[in-house]
């Protein structure tokens, strides 16, 4: 690994190639903070695949990416002074230490989770007035729900058990399937989004994140499904035109890879 003073002078590297590219590169001149805002949200969803795959070097290569776009911010933020790539990691240093009191204090905590209702606390006091400011408006509803779960739990409102929660699932799975039987769409959505939200609150208690679990549950499918298509096509055939017979073979085949 690198040495402290090789990661400083690469990090220094980087801080002046954006300024070159800044001044003399027609692309790089023209780019704002908002026309930059869905390429790092892309960027982000591309390390976190590289994540799920285990591919150790597109983490790399996807962390570089990521790195550059959070310098391209803070270039421009010192073009306006409002803030530069100093500002941002100093702020982000005063967070962390204020944060960790058990760490840069005197604080004593027994465990993990008496750490995160501590940084919850720790948040309002700081002027927030909910614990659920922090969460973006834009994020992926499973990720949001799991983010809004986190918080409130971390400032105890929160199920004792597992048992207890899984008990609330199937209770809202019995709300579902009433309303399935009235056949009311507006209260079928909300029964159902009320089964998800259950879902991913119990994946909480078995430690298990919802969004990797469904990811993998897709990928699982895609290879799958991609396997049936390949059967078909050695056979000459569409398959819309094969029953679902047909088509079991293949998938069960394409289970035991």
């Amino acid at each position: 690994m690198n040495s402290r003073e090789k990661q400083l002078t690469a990090f220094d590297r980087l801080l002046t190639i954006m300024d070159e590219l800044r001044e003399q590169c027609p692309w790089d001149r023209k780019q704002t903070m908002e026309s930059l805002r869905h390429l790092t949200i892309e960027e982000t969803y591309e390390l976190g695949d590289a994540i799920l795959d285990n591919d150790l070097e597109e983490v790399r290569k996807e962390l570089g990416d990521l790195l550059l776009h959070l310098v391209f911010y803070a270039k421009i933020g010192s073009e306006s002074k409002d803030f530069d790539i100093a500002d941002v990691a100093n702020g982000i240093c005063d967070k962390l230490i204020a944060r960790h009191p058990h760490i840069y204090g005197d604080v004593e905590v027994a465990d993990e989770e008496e750490v995160k209702r501590n940084w919850e606390n720790l948040k309002l006091k700081e002027g927030k007035k909910s614990v659920l400011e922090g969460v973006p408006g834009s994020l992926p509803a499973v990720v949001k729900a799991s983010r809004i779960q986190e918080k409130v739990a971390g400032v105890g409102f929160d199920w004792e058990k597992p048992e207890q929660v899984f008990e609330k699932l199937q209770e809202e799975l019995g709300e579902l399937q009433h309303e399935i039987n009235t056949e009311n769409k507006d209260k079928i959505e909300a029964e159902f989004g009320d089964v998800m939200f259950s879902m991913i609150n119990y994946a909480r208690f078995l430690g298990v994140n919802p969004e990797n679990a469904l990811e993998r549950t897709n990928k699982k499918f895609v290879t799958r499904f991609q396997y049936l298509e390949g059967k078909a096509r050695e056979q000459n055939k569409a398959l819309k035109d094969m029953t679902l017979a047909e088509m079991d073979v293949f998938w069960n085949q394409a289970k035991l890879l």
